[in-house]
């Protein structure tokens, strides 16, 4: 980590401008959901342009296709509410997984490209990378972008999708109750065309979104440890507290909407347990504690990188701060009463200096973690709400509700 003065940032040398100036742009383009072949796909049908996503549309689309097709395909049946026949709009997976998960992780796209662009941009506008190491970051961001597009990425989702298909296929045959999916026969079972449609693209239309996603967020991890690495201009007395990168500490909450479809997936499968009056409130706030543990680790990883620059900075920033209001002190002592108490039979230099009381307890404040409570509030909320939505049906709210508080407070 090196300082450079406010001169030196505001005025580089002409020479190098044009260079970094190109450098930092090829930074900064990171574009977390372009690229890749379900992306280029999308692209020749028109579904999105190379400049907008269009997630809204898409969104609509994808779900109309994994949540309106099996309820059409259904029809008469699937206008039944009665959960005790397995209708398909008293299905709680349904509603979860083809409609809520599906249409929140095409809308997410948009909102974490953003923010993570967002992210990069301040590493460059600040500047926390040093201009030496500018090239090598731009690497590391040419190598995530090639990681980001690996057809071998995407097949293995693929691949993954259609095994959990196959796995709801057999199932299936394993059910021993009617449902909107299946006809159970003394003679065997039945699947019904919408349930076949689940089968072969709605679920793995969603297994398939949700992998693809979380492999794009290792590829962003692994990017930011990466970064962690570099020689970064950081400030033992930034006034966020933590050398300057509080702002990457807000980076998770760009995953809110990815989280919260998430979430409504495994908060589906807890309210078939309630239902089924198989959960008890002791174990349904371990699942709560447990999840949101799970989530917080999941955005942890990569800005954990982070510490060991951040705790070596609060280190020697201390050490050097520590030494200067030794000297300004003793300077003070030495004016005030003549000498020093503890003399020195060496000279001491008469320079003024500044006092360094303030600037060393902001360093000594430096915290050299940047997750925090309110850097994850958003994205903790999202992971918790489906969750204490699905307990409410069964618990008593007050006490579910209770448990969120708590857990958002901690």
């Amino acid at each position: 980590m090196v300082v450079t003065s406010v001169n030196d940032i505001a005025h580089p040398p002409a020479g190098n401008h044009a260079g970094e100036k190109a450098s930092s742009a090829a930074l900064v383009d990171f574009r977390a959901s372009h690229g890749g072949p379900f992306f280029e796909l999308q692209h020749r049908l028109k579904l999105l342009r190379e400049n907008t996503l269009r997630s809204g549309t898409r969104a609509v689309l994808f779900v109309a296709l994994a949540w309106g097709v099996p309820f059409l395909l259904g029809i008469p049946r699937s206008l039944s509410l009665d959960h005790g026949q397995g209708a398909y709009l008293a299905d709680p997976g349904v509603w979860a997984k083809f409609l809520v998960a599906i249409g929140a992780f095409v809308l997410a796209e948009g909102q974490i490209e953003r923010g993570l662009r967002a992210r990069l941009a301040q590493f460059v506008r600040a500047p926390i990378i040093a201009p030496a190491a500018v090239p090598q970051a731009t690497q590391e961001v040419t190598e995530a972008l090639r990681q980001r597009d690996s057809h071998a990425a995407e097949l293995v989702c693929l691949v993954l999708a259609i095994v959990a298909g196959l796995f709801s296929y057999l199932n299936f045959h394993t059910v021993d109750a009617s449902s909107w999916a299946v006809e159970h026969r003394p003679e065997g079972n039945r699947i019904t065309a919408a349930g076949w449609w689940s089968i072969c693209f709605s679920l793995p239309l969603f297994v398939f979104l949700f992998l693809r996603g979380i492999w794009r967020h290792l590829v962003w991890a692994q990017l930011l440890r990466r970064i962690a690495r570099l020689d970064l201009r950081l400030v033992a007395a930034h006034p966020d507290g933590k050398g300057g990168l509080a702002f990457l500490a807000q980076y998770p909450n760009a995953y809110a909407l990815f989280v919260f479809g998430m979430s409504s997936a495994i908060a589906a499968a807890i309210a078939k347990n309630l239902l089924q009056d198989t959960l008890s409130m002791t174990t349904f706030s371990m699942v709560m504690s447990g999840w949101l543990a799970i989530v917080i680790l999941f955005f942890a990883y990569p800005l954990s990188a982070f510490t060991p620059p951040l705790a070596r900075l609060k280190e020697e920033g201390l050490a050097l701060l520590g030494a200067q209001a030794t000297r300004y002190h003793r300077a003070v002592e030495r004016k005030s009463i003549g000498r020093n108490v503890f003399d020195n039979p060496t000279p001491e230099p008469e320079d003024d200096i500044p006092d360094p009381s303030k600037l060393f307890e902001a360093t000594r404040k430096l915290s050299t973690i940047l997750v925090s409570r309110t850097a994850v509030l958003p994205v903790a909320a999202a992971a918790l709400i489906p969750f204490a939505v699905a307990g409410a049906t069964k618990l008593p709210y007050k006490e579910v509700f209770s448990v969120l508080k708590k857990l958002l407070l901690l």
